[in-house]
């Protein structure tokens, strides 16, 4: 893995409960729930299959009196650090610190930024220490700023909420400046990383499906993190919560930012006699929240597939009644189809035991 202490840009330190962000810490992935808040057992449901995908911090919408409530009583089920997402008042920031919120994210656009606001709860967060997200979105930007080009406009408006925070004597304070263009959203992240050592929340807003949110997401972020630029991530998408996660992960990886398990599959053609995919897909959700090392390949057929599967840790290379296992590049056995993932994960359970990695599962 590279060093990141090397790359990265250098930036104050802040803890959401057990989770460092900035300062060298392991670059941290966020989600944010999208089940009503006050759907406490949806909530609960939906963080626990983050949870175990390896989401590192996770967000819940405090829209109003309600959902703060809700929020104290889903903190206190998972035991999980919790981020409240407030906006419109000053109240349901105080409450969800009521409620055990471990950090406040707040969009100074959808917020009165009065300092006679901003000071009390400034002071009470810094005595509790939990910290603010700034967080400034190109849809929610204050009008002032309307002049601006759209990446001056974010970097204003975020720096000027923070000065106002960090004025009132919380140091603990984290910033996101999203646009929905990804190119827009890298220009503007860099104008703010030369201006600041705030850590930096970085992802795309309203990126949009798994398809084209998860190529917008992977521009964007994919170069600011080999700037050095970025201390936690979201990958925003309108789909199921848990592939934010994954897809989170996989950019990370890719960047040689995070180990974890990587799996390798073809695009298959007409020699495929498995399912490539669906095998692919299980693996992966099986193996998420691993951090450590480990190649698999989930090839199609024999013909090139048990070569290009020597590079792996594990390989199967798929047949028309039967496939072959690989194991550190050699042939290990021959499995029925119908056996296929039943023999693969006791493989990899067998070699996450010797090499002591860690437990897969959902």
């Amino acid at each position: 893995m590279l060093s990141e202490m090397n790359m990265r840009r250098k930036t104050r330190q802040v803890s959401v409960g057990d989770v460092k962000i900035g300062g060298g810490a392991k670059i941290s992935i966020q989600s944010m729930l999208n089940a009503k808040t006050t759907d406490v057992e949806g909530c609960i449901a939906q963080i626990n299959r983050l949870k175990s995908v390896g989401c590192d911090l996770i967000r819940l919408a405090v829209p109003d009196e309600a959902s703060a409530e809700a929020f104290g009583v889903i903190a206190k089920r998972t035991g999980l650090p919790l981020i409240a997402d407030i906006h419109y008042s000053y109240k349901l920031a105080h409450m969800a610190l009521d409620a055990g919120a471990k950090k406040i994210r707040m969009n100074p656009g959808n917020m009165r930024a009065e300092y006679s606001l901003i000071e009390p709860l400034a002071k009470r967060m810094s005595d509790l220490g939990v910290p603010i997200r700034v967080g400034v979105n190109g849809g929610s930007l204050d009008k002032r700023f309307a002049g601006l080009k759209e990446e001056l406009a974010l970097k204003e408006s975020a720096l000027e909420c923070a000065n106002l925070f960090e004025r009132a004597g919380l140091k603990d304070i984290v910033v996101a400046i999203k646009a929905s263009d990804p190119l827009v959203n890298v220009e503007a992240n860099r104008l703010l990383a030369k201006e600041c050592d705030f850590p930096l929340h970085i992802g795309v807003t309203e990126a949009g499906t798994l398809r084209s949110g998860l190529v917008k997401s992977s521009i964007s972020l994919g170069a600011l993190l080999a700037e050095g630029i970025g201390d936690t991530v979201r990958v925003s998408l309108s789909c199921d919560v848990v592939e934010e996660v994954l897809a989170a992960k996989k950019i990370l990886m890719a960047l040689k930012l995070r180990d974890g398990v990587d799996v390798v599959s073809c695009p298959t053609c007409a020699r495929t006699q498995i399912d490539v995919e669906g095998l692919a897909q299980k693996i992966e959700l099986m193996c998420a929240a691993i951090d450590e090392p480990l190649k698999i390949s989930v090839l199609g057929c024999p013909l090139n597939g048990i070569g290009e599967g020597k590079k792996s840790d594990i390989g199967v290379a798929g047949g028309k009644e039967k496939s072959v296992l690989l194991e550190d590049g050699k042939i290990v056995g021959e499995i029925k189809n119908d056996e296929l993932m039943p023999a693969l994960e006791k493989l990899i359970k067998e070699k996450l035991k010797s090499k002591k990695l860690g437990k897969i599962g959902m």
